[in-house]
């Protein structure tokens, strides 16, 4: 079924509004793929809050034409789904994830900062752990060394009220 134009401008516009929200696209090629997959598929996108959506090339390149997403207009190219996403990793790591399961569905190819991605570029940014699990990280690593301090003054106070020994006749610290 075609569209009318329209109906074209519309999907250029709501593809327009999810591509200045986003920070990465991801490309994969779903030719194969069951409706069933492909239900299971958005339904993950959708729960990590990635964007995914069929869309006629022709209408994805006018949507991404003076965006930073623009650089991939070279690999829109076949049957493909679009996937974008306000998180850095969130739309390659769900196109990632299910392509591991699901030989059918191809990564293509995707932009980041700029930059075009081929589908070795796509997975390695999907690797890259959520920013939840990185201010995760880096929270452990800051309470790692508050953790020891008070593990030292526990064991010196400890120390001091060893059984046996007053308070008075206990070492001083150095």
């Amino acid at each position: 079924m075609s569209l009318n134009r329209n109906e074209k401008a519309a999907v250029v516009k709501d593809v327009g509004a999810q591509v200045a929200r986003a920070q990465t696209l991801a490309l994969a090629e779903y030719r194969g793929l069951t409706v069933e997959h492909l239900n299971t598929l958005r339904r993950q996108a959708r729960d990590k809050g990635v964007y995914l959506h069929v869309l006629k090339n022709s209408l994805a390149r006018r949507a991404v034409t003076g965006t930073p997403f623009e650089v991939a207009s070279e690999a829109m190219v076949g049957p493909l789904i679009y996937s974008f996403s306000e998180d850095a990793v969130a739309a390659a790591k769900v196109i990632a994830d299910f392509a591991k399961g699901n030989d059918k569905l191809i990564v293509k190819g995707g932009a980041y900062a700029g930059k075009a991605l081929d589908a070795n570029g796509v997975k390695a940014l999907a690797a890259i752990p959520s920013r939840e699990v990185l201010i995760a990280q880096v929270a452990g690593l800051l309470k790692s060394p508050i953790q020891r301090l008070a593990g030292v003054l526990a064991a010196l106070a400890a120390k001091r009220e060893a059984p046996g020994e007053t308070p008075a006749e206990a070492p001083a610290a150095a």
